[in-house]
């Protein structure tokens, strides 16, 4: 390898865009990654494989991402790493050996394996383990979907230390399919934590494709005309773990402070205590530098010693849920949609009553377009058109059957205006939830398989961590007095994104000096009023003077997460948008600078 590795990140989840692989062999590029693997994907990928054994892993991954560009990765000698192989990494490399040798090319694959836990449920179930962070009781075995634990990069490296063309694993951290390439071209060793630091956070940035480049970017219009032509991400690497953040030319977006700012903030948590399996990340350190067009530096990450398990996602079902959709529009709009919604909810539990079942488990009634996400700070209530949503969970499929049942039974006794029948009513499916702890490394058996050979994978060893006694940097302070409001999105670009039930909102400064004043004007009492109406945990605030940025975790956030919740957003994708226009008192000079 040269002294830089250049790796593109092509893939974000499972259904990104089949077109980057070709875009991405169009430059000098070392390794393409591809991270396809979230929670709510597990869950679809194990009842994939329940159906079909020889399935559960990312089909699109062999049939649009490699299979038309098989023979450009021989050619070029590029490296490929995916977690694809989601829950069947073995029955996805065999797939793609096939297809290679078909095409009659010297590909070697390797698969790494021993994530998939599934086998010794009944241990984890007797040992007492709880939810890591609600302390719920381990569910009942026979409702669980999958079990995962997220492993590292330096199996990865192995098996292309090993002569693998094309690296398959199962779940792994989203950054550890950057990472462990960086291990293998630059040697680096577990007590490397620095660069263990940098090199994972280039994995960060890449993980989610053009979030990086202009994707989810706050200022979108300054790249609304190429969002078709987006570009996804390259990262140029050092043997430092300092890298150089770009996209191909001649591609839509931009690579700027801001859009990578903000894909590194994204779904962080703590920034001084980043878990990975290979080392825990410090990115408060992090400086951002604009070092050309569409070249962005970020260098001096760093880390310490990595942690003593690995964090295991598991999956279990828990009832069934059922969401529709209505219009209504008319004079008063919203009043309607409510009473349709409450008398549709009464009629169900009536119903469920009647035939001695228990009622909901969880309902949801959203005003979509007023109060869905706004609560207290929605703006309109004279509007003449909006959608409802009406969502409940129940441990039977009974449940939802009413619930769709009473709401077509109301149709005509219902105030007028309703409308949204057309498209037919939706069916019940299930809910599944997520439970996560941590698993001593020494319990998880991790390999490398290349050449149907297989081996025991090299692993970093832990040691014990305690975020309680980290020194966290000082608040900045205000150096001038403010006298005038302005607001948030003129100064500084916001992302926001989950983790399991919590949300995380990551704001960075548009320039050092607004620092201070943001700090200041995003207290407790502005974040309740923001926030309050849906989170009903603490809200944790985390400083990076590094990079002149602040993140927020907010616990108890999303009504059980993304794979859960009712909610319209349950990942916390739109919670950045509700701090936009938050009023920030800055100095008369300051305010003037501004465009």
């Amino acid at each position: 390898m040269s002294k830089i590795l250049k790796v593109g990140g092509a893939s974000g989840f499972w259904g990104e865009a089949p077109h980057a692989t070709a875009q991405l062999l169009t430059c000098d590029v070392d390794v393409i990654v591809y991270d396809y693997l979230a929670e709510i994907t597990m869950s679809i990928l194990a009842r994939a494989k329940a159906r079909n054994p020889e399935m559960g892993y990312a089909p699109d991954f062999l049939s649009a991402a490699i299979g038309p560009n098989l023979s450009a990765i021989a050619g070029k000698g590029v490296k490929i790493v995916s977690n694809a192989g989601g829950l069947n990494p073995l029955a996805c490399a065999e797939k793609l050996r096939a297809m290679i040798a078909e095409a009659g090319l010297p590909l070697k694959v390797a698969v790494v394996t021993g994530d998939d836990l599934t086998g010794r449920l009944q241990d984890y179930a007797a040992s007492g383990v709880t939810e890591m962070f609600s302390g719920a009781s381990f569910p009942a075995v026979e409702t669980i979907a999958s079990a995962n634990a997220y492993l590292g990069a330096f199996p990865i490296a192995q098996a292309l230390q090993q002569g693998a063309d094309i690296v398959i694993t199962g779940r792994c951290v989203d950054s550890a399919v950057t990472l462990g390439a960086c291990i293998h071209a630059f040697g680096w060793a577990p007590e490397d934590y620095d660069m263990l630091s940098g090199g994972a956070l280039a994995g960060h940035i890449l993980e989610c494709g053009p979030q990086a480049t202009g994707g989810n970017f706050t200022d979108w219009k300054d790249v609304a005309e190429g969002i078709a032509e987006i570009g996804y991400p390259i990262a140029e690497i050092s043997s430092d773990g300092t890298f150089v953040v770009t996209k191909p030319k001649d591609t839509g977006g931009v690579v700027n402070i801001g859009t990578v700012g903000e894909q590194m903030l994204y779904e962080i948590g703590d920034p001084r205590a980043y878990f990975l399996p290979d080392v825990i990340c410090d990115f408060s350190t992090v400086h951002l530098k604009q070092v050309g067009s569409d070249r962005v530096q970020v260098s001096n990450a760093t880390g310490c010693t990595a942690p003593e398990g690995y964090k295991v996602s598991m999956t279990y079902r828990d009832g069934f849920r059922g969401v529709q959709l209505f219009g209504y529009y008319g004079p008063d709009a919203p009043q309607k949609a409510r009473l349709f919604a409450q008398a549709t909810l009464k009629r169900a539990a009536a119903a469920l009553d009647r035939a001695e079942l228990e009622g909901f488990s969880d309902t949801n009634v959203e005003i979509l377009g007023i109060e869905s996400q706004f609560g207290e700070n929605a703006r309109r209530e004279d509007t003449r058109e909006v959608t409802l949503k009406i969502a409940v969970s129940h441990p039977q499929i009974e449940g939802p059957q009413a619930m769709f049942k009473e709401a077509v039974g109301l149709a005509l006794a219902c105030p007028p205006g309703l409308c949204g029948f057309g498209a037919g009513l939706g069916k019940p499916s299930p809910v599944v939830r997520l439970f996560s702890f941590v698993a001593p490394k020494e319990t998880v058996n991790v390999t490398v398989n290349i050449d149907g050979r297989e081996a025991p994978a090299a692993i970093a060893p832990g040691a014990p961590f305690n975020t309680a006694s980290m020194q966290r940097p000082a608040a900045p302070v205000v150096s001038e007095p403010g006298q005038m409001d302005v607001t948030l999105e003129q100064l500084a670009w916001v992302r926001s994104g989950d983790k399991g039930d919590k949300a995380n909102v990551g704001v960075i400064a548009r320039k050092p000096d607004y620092l201070p004043y943001i700090w200041a004007a995003l207290d407790d009492v502005t974040l309740q009023s923001r926030y309050g109406h849906v989170v009903k945990g603490s809200i944790e605030k985390f400083l990076l003077p590094g990079s002149h940025s602040i993140n927020f975790l907010m616990h108890d956030a999303l009504a059980g997460g993304g794979i859960a919740s009712l909610r319209n957003d349950p990942q916390a994708k739109g919670f950045s948008q509700l701090l936009l226009d938050c009023p920030v008192c800055i100095p008369e000079s300051m305010a003037k600078e501004l465009k």
